[in-house]
């Protein structure tokens, strides 16, 4: 079945290699899949000011928890989904975990 297109579209089109040329430049599904999960990660309020609040300063749980004034288990449930996408990163230190921005992170804060 031969599609209607406009004129213009279609001389764009073919000047790209036809379909098949725009979507070998595509990105790989593994690429894809995984900026999705990035926006989905970064779709809470909360993260990105987690997020934020960390890439201007190193700090303890206690301080972040301050900062946003939630309680322990929310926060302690964002800064997981935070690590695990690997925006930031948390080390023992003597009692406390400081919470800091990697450079991935630091590429996605405001």
């Amino acid at each position: 079945m031969l599609l209607e297109v406009p004129e213009p579209i279609r001389k764009q089109v073919e000047k790209k290699g036809g379909m098949k040329g725009i979507i070998l430049t595509l990105p790989d599904k593994s690429s894809i899949e995984n900026e999705a999960l990035m926006h989905k990660v970064l779709s809470n309020p909360l993260r990105i000011r987690i997020l934020n609040l960390v890439s201007k300063q190193s700090l303890c749980v206690c301080l972040i928890k301050q900062a946003i004034d939630i309680s322990d288990s929310k926060l302690s449930y964002h800064l997981s989904i935070l690590e695990e996408a690997g925006l930031i990163v948390g080390t023992k230190k003597q009692n406390w975990i400081i919470y800091e921005v990697t450079h991935f992170g630091k590429e996605h804060a405001l």
